[in-house]
């Protein structure tokens, strides 16, 4: 096949270089492969910043060669000189010819549920698509309720509703995930509203008040294809009947020709209603940990030195981990000028998590910082770990004093094994301030705080001040993922119940808004590949 599209890697410039700068270093690239770069069409593909050396900056980049007619090629020097033929990925679609019983019904409308339904939308099979919240904004109001009042929805909430619990995030789409259509998420995310720069980060964003308007605007279509959506329905139990599966939820009785189980990490009710079918549920892996919070303007001079504030470089990320102990304790889902929110979705309990807006302007940045959990500890039993994480989430409601108010201690007191000391420059977020300064020992095992411990230190040693005294831990974070794993084939159809799909993050097959994006789209393709639409 004629060559048309040449992808030109490791570009390296100073980090506030135009892009024309990068264009120019992609093509004397080409030129030193023999190359020729006329008529042809260039643009950014991907960019990260390289900061091991502050003094000395670089972004990194790659950019897109295109042309109309076929690019001539020597490939072993093309090679050298890291470029190669480049496509960009889209999903092709082969339909089945299986006769569908009903209307496909997709649970759930977290990332792994709208790819799904949007897709089996666009292919003519008219889905339903449920879930127990509410639309985007009703579930604002509600989250937003809940942080100023500690009234809680357990319906509607930052892990239940429209969009999911990534809605109430970063908004991050970054994934370790090596799927050839990660970039075909991006682009329909684009499409639907999410800023053009999540195309060419390597760590792209979209940010929760962006995120919610990209919701939206996927519902929307999934409705206008044909497609019907419900709120406030959750799916209590179902019989699989023939060719049909008769769902029964909250709102009466659904039938479906398919049923994507797409529940989130965080339906515990769910769960509990699929372990009496013949399904098969396996525990997996989790982890638990707290919310540590910093200044913003610490952590962008701890990574970028005297350049900490450059708009070309924005607020600084982090990614740590440290695998020297008995477990691994890790930072995940890094929320830079971000807020710690109230992410309960059960009464008695506590649990919190990260958001940031596009702007990523807040006066702090927080991250999980979580430990590893084997469900062999637990006794690999499903019910033991879901018991692990309302256990924790219990014992921190506790200590917090009731009305969901957050326990909370200084990173100077939590490694000095001592309590009382109050926030002093760093403030915590959670609530806009709910929290009770208490001892997080007391809150979480010991294995736990032993490792939570040691990770601060040894993060501290990669990032100097991580361990900063006045510094702030809030507890508990126990949803980071789902502690349950849904058994399923190669043909995407659960182990042991025909018609039912098990997908995304809720049911252990993505641990992301990108990754759980890319299971969905998988599942409908599963779907139409077994299926023809209804007539």
């Amino acid at each position: 096949m004629p060559i048309r599209s040449l992808l030109i890697s490791d570009l390296r410039a100073p980090f506030d270089a135009p892009e024309s700068e990068i264009i120019r270093i992609a093509k004397a690239k080409m030129k030193r492969a023999r190359i020729r770069t006329a008529g042809l069409h260039f643009r950014l593909y991907k960019k990260s910043f390289d900061a091991r050396r502050k003094n000395a900056i670089l972004q990194v980049c790659s950019v897109v060669a295109e042309s109309e007619e076929p690019i001539p090629l020597c490939a072993d020097v093309a090679q050298r000189e890291g470029i190669r033929a480049f496509s960009e990925a889209t999903p092709t679609v082969e339909r089945g010819t299986a006769p569908l019983g009903a209307r496909p019904l997709v649970v759930g409308m977290g990332p792994a549920g709208l790819f799904a339904a949007l897709l089996l939308a666009e292919e003519g099979y008219a889905p339903i698509i449920i879930d127990r919240g509410d639309d985007v904004e009703r579930r604002a109001a509600a989250a937003a309720r809940f942080r100023d009042t500690g009234v809680l929805d357990t319906e509607s909430n930052i892990q239940f509703g429209a969009g999911g619990a990534g809605t109430f995030s970063d908004g991050k789409l970054v994934t370790r995930v090596n799927d050839p259509f990660c970039n075909y998420v991006l682009r329909r995310l684009v499409a639907f509203g999410a800023p053009p720069e999540v195309l060419t980060r390597a760590k792209p964003h979209v940010g929760t008040d962006v995120l919610r308007r990209v919701v939206d605007a996927m519902l929307c279509r999934i409705r206008e294809l044909g497609g019907e959506v419900l709120y406030r329905t959750c799916l209590l139990d179902y019989t699989v009947q023939g060719n049909t599966v008769r769902a029964v939820t909250s709102r009466g009785e659904l039938e479906a020709g398919a049923l994507v189980l797409a529940i989130g990490h965080s339906a515990r009710d769910t769960f509990e209603a699929l372990l009496r079918h013949p399904l098969s549920l396996a525990p997996k892996p989790f982890s638990v940990g707290v919310r540590v919070e910093h200044l913003r303007e610490d952590i962008d001079r701890a990574l970028y030195g005297e350049q900490a504030g450059h708009p070309a470089l924005g607020p600084a990320e982090y990614t740590l981990s440290d695998t020297t102990g008995k477990r691994g304790v890790y930072t995940f889902c890094m929320c830079p000028g971000g807020e710690v929110v109230t992410a309960a979705s059960e009464q008695g309990g506590v649990v919190v998590n990260g958001m940031s807006y596009h702007a990523r302007d807040g006066k702090n940045s927080n991250a999980a910082v979580a430990v590893s959990i084997d469900p062999a500890e637990l006794g690999r039993d499903v019910r033991a770990s879901i018991r692990f994480q309302r256990e924790l989430e219990r014992a921190a409601f506790a200590a917090g004093g009731g009305d969901f108010v957050a326990p909370c201690q200084t990173v100077g007191d939590f490694l000095e094994g001592k309590r009382g000391t109050a926030p002093s420059r760093v403030q915590p977020t959670y609530g806009g301030g709910r929290v009770r300064m208490t001892d997080l020992h007391t809150v979480l095992p010991d294995f736990v705080t032993d490792t939570l411990a040691a990770g601060l230190r040894s993060f501290d040693r990669k990032l100097s001040g991580y361990a900063a005294p006045d510094a702030v831990l809030t507890g508990v974070e126990t949803r980071t993922s789902s502690p349950v794993r849904i058994l399923r084939g190669e043909s995407g159809v659960a182990l042991g119940e025909d018609l039912i799909y098990p997908a995304g993050e809720g049911a252990g097959y993505a641990g992301g808004i990108t990754s759980a994006a890319l299971d969905g789209l998988r599942t409908a393709l599963a779907i139409i590949a077994r299926f023809a639409p209804l007539g």
